[in-house]
């Protein structure tokens, strides 16, 4: 027994651990090593792992009381991922344990025929010219009502596509973890993310994981990478005077559902995130062969932001004379909060300018596809500089800005 260490919760690969002679489940099923003589497996099978002890000298002794193992040293509960409870540094270390989390959590998540290559990098094929976009989310709570960063990492990416005339096809993704983040966590969030690539018809096709001290992150961030087929020429060039405005559904409901859930607010029944997947919507829209002159996602800014960004681009003016629609729920929350919902943001929502010609027919299509069921005409397109002015219903104006500054900060 000469020679072992017994440092409490500390965690180390089995051949540095070996190294300084201490605890480390014999056979070996995980490459992981727990200072505490425990199988990192559930409990139950602490029954068939016997934890054994390296001297200085190499001999290998059976620690007191030993346990008794299996004749096929098979655990009999699922392995896990991961012999921590928590991220550590060791996970993005390059060695066993960062390799274990990739191999047993990501790659399992994210099955592609890309990934199973283990490549550094992925050849794809498209059938159009490429679209590209990146994205970076660090959304706080990381869970909120309707959704969590993962999906919200899909979503984001996914519309972003959408609104730049794309058919969404692939996306890489890039964690960067805090030490001390529980692994329980982070599963949940990767199966999330991978649920929400299959519903967009999208694969994972690369990825990196980074691992940051404790107290330098914020739990995760992840940044993804999109890449679409053109299958539409879109953008703020092609918005003319005439054009109608179109929104596709309600506004605010993700930041005001991510709001209530960060200041530990009561959220109201039925609102929730608002965060979902528009390609549908966007490629019936190009699929009707409509004269769709630009779309926009109504993310951070909200809807106004993105009137008053297209506006100043297109030198031209918009005339909101419509109602935009808010969700009465949204309206009490933002009126709590201090807010105005027609710059909160987002994430399942977008604008779109038509050709006048098409406007009603747009209408139809938008409103025959359950993510943009409740699109509505608010304004059109006029003359002038980069201004937008919305009319209220007794006549009087006020114009739409692009915010000064972030009135609702981390909220994708």
């Amino acid at each position: 027994m000469r020679g072992m260490r017994t440092l409490e919760d500390v965690h180390l690969p089995l051949e540095r651990a070996e190294e300084l002679g201490g605890y480390y489940c014999a056979p070996d099923p995980c490459g992981g090593i727990d200072y505490r003589g425990e199988c990192w497996a559930h409990s139950s099978c602490q029954r068939h792992f016997a934890p054994f002890m390296r001297g200085r000298a190499g001999r290998m002794a059976a620690t007191e009381p030993e346990m008794k193992t299996s004749e096929s040293h098979e655990p009999s509960c699922p392995v896990p991922f991961s012999a921590y409870e928590r991220v550590t540094l060791a996970h993005g270390g390059g060695g066993r344990v960062m390799h274990r989390l990739i191999e047993g959590l990501f790659r399992r998540a994210f099955a592609s025929p890309e990934l199973d290559l283990a490549h550094d990098g992925a050849r794809v094929a498209l059938d159009g010219p490429l679209v590209l976009t990146t994205d970076a989310f660090t959304v706080s709570p990381r869970f909120f009502p309707g959704g969590d960063i993962g999906s919200l990492a899909v979503h984001g990416t996914v519309n972003d596509l959408a609104v730049s005339g794309a058919r969404p096809r692939y996306l890489t993704a890039s964690f960067v973890l805090e030490e001390g983040l529980p692994l329980a966590e982070l599963a949940r969030l990767v199966e999330s993310m991978a649920a929400a690539a299959r519903a967009s018809g999208v694969r994972v096709v690369a990825g990196d994981t980074k691992v940051v001290e404790r107290g330098k992150g914020d739990g995760v961030f992840i940044t993804t990478t999109g890449a679409g087929e053109a299958i539409g020429e879109v953008g703020p060039w092609r918005v003319r005077p005439g054009d109608v405005v179109i929104v596709s559904g309600p506004v605010g409901d993700h930041g005001t559902a991510v709001m209530l859930a960060r200041e530990g607010l009561e959220v109201p029944d039925g609102l929730v995130s608002d965060a979902q997947d528009v390609s549908p919507a966007t490629c019936a829209l190009f699929g009707a062969g409509l004269d769709v002159r630009c779309l926009r996602d109504a993310t951070r800014g909200g809807v106004a932001t993105v009137l008053a960004e297209i506006a100043q681009a297109a030198g031209v003016g918009v005339r909101v004379e419509g109602t935009i629609p808010v969700r009465p729920e949204v309206d009490d929350a933002c009126e709590l909060l201090g807010l105005d919902p027609l710059y909160v943001a987002c994430e399942g929502r977008f604008v779109a300018f038509v050709g006048a010609a098409d406007a009603e027919r747009a209408l139809e299509v938008l409103r025959g596809v359950d993510v943009s069921r409740e699109a509505a005409r608010v304004g059109a397109v006029v003359d002038g500089e980069g201004s937008v002015v919305l009319v209220h219903p007794y006549g009087s104006e006020r114009v739409l800005d692009v915010l000064s500054g972030e009135q609702l900060p981390r909220i994708c």
